[in-house]
């Protein structure tokens, strides 16, 4: 029978920090080849929505299902946390993140980089971790830049690097926070074509971004969170082209005049 479970799916997520109640109860589904993306001003929630699935941060509310698999929690409200340190691993490995700020060892070259997780994590054969590396590292365009160090690369480089590293982990998924807004146009572009290849290849990716171009362009599904909350969602063509709610007809309005 074929897989058919969702690779990701969140039920009534709640997640505060102290009093502030930053997620009041969303819902996201992310199927097999699914590229969804998540919009939103500063402090809607987006990030801690994605770092909530990654079970970065614990929630106090709600489901998370991975391929159909509940994570089991123990404790409720603001003492909940996951009951299985096993099954977080499991979890995390299988979504690979990749972060605004690329998050490189600067001792490390960029191919132990990329090769550090599979080998330390999965305890993969050094061999075919490196030649797996090497391969993902030419797919991002980087290939020359394997003996080089972080700091000798530039913006767009290191953030290719952190997808090539999150790559090399063959993950079921892939988590995006803000992956483009750390760097200056010209760099944001080579990033952009890099995560539209990966689109076009189906693989699942779960993308927090600003860019309502690489969401219109390579997304499934938007999201559009407010204050915590999903305001609006839909095919990018419905929610970018005849968006209903008032207040993302004012988001874009924004956007566009950014």
């Amino acid at each position: 029978m074929p897989d058919i479970a969702p690779v990701i799916q969140i039920t009534d997520l709640h997640k505060s920090f102290g009093a502030l109640e930053v997620l009041k109860g969303v819902n996201i589904t992310a199927h097999r080849g699914d590229v969804v993306s998540l919009i939103g001003s500063s402090g809607s929630g987006k990030s801690t929505l994605l770092r909530c699935a990654n079970l970065l941060e614990d929630s106090q509310q709600g489901d998370i299902l991975f391929k159909g698999e509940p994570v089991k929690w123990k404790g409720e409200g603001a003492h909940r946390h996951p009951a299985d340190s096993r099954q977080v691993l499991r979890i995390r490995t299988n979504l690979s993140m990749v972060f605004q700020q690329f998050n490189l060892w600067a001792h490390m070259s960029i191919l132990h980089n990329v090769m550090e997780a599979p080998l330390v994590v999965l305890g993969r054969d050094r061999r075919e971790v490196e030649k797996s590396a090497r391969a993902y590292l030419d797919k991002v365009g980087i290939g020359d830049k394997c003996d080089a160090y972080p700091a000798q690369l530039s913006g767009g480089q290191q953030q290719r690097a952190a997808i090539a590293r999150a790559l090399c982990m063959e993950p079921e998924a892939i988590l995006f926070d803000e992956p483009t807004s750390a760097l200056d146009p010209e760099l944001e572009q080579e990033v952009v074509r890099v995560i539209k290849d990966l689109a076009a290849e189906g693989r699942t990716m779960v993308i927090v971004t600003h860019d309502m171009k690489l969401a219109a362009d390579v997304s499934d599904h938007v999201v559009f969170l407010h204050q915590g909350l999903i305001e609006e969602e839909g095919a990018p063509d419905t929610l970018f082209g005849a968006p209903r709610s008032e207040r993302l007809r004012g988001f874009l309005s924004a956007t566009q005049a950014a």
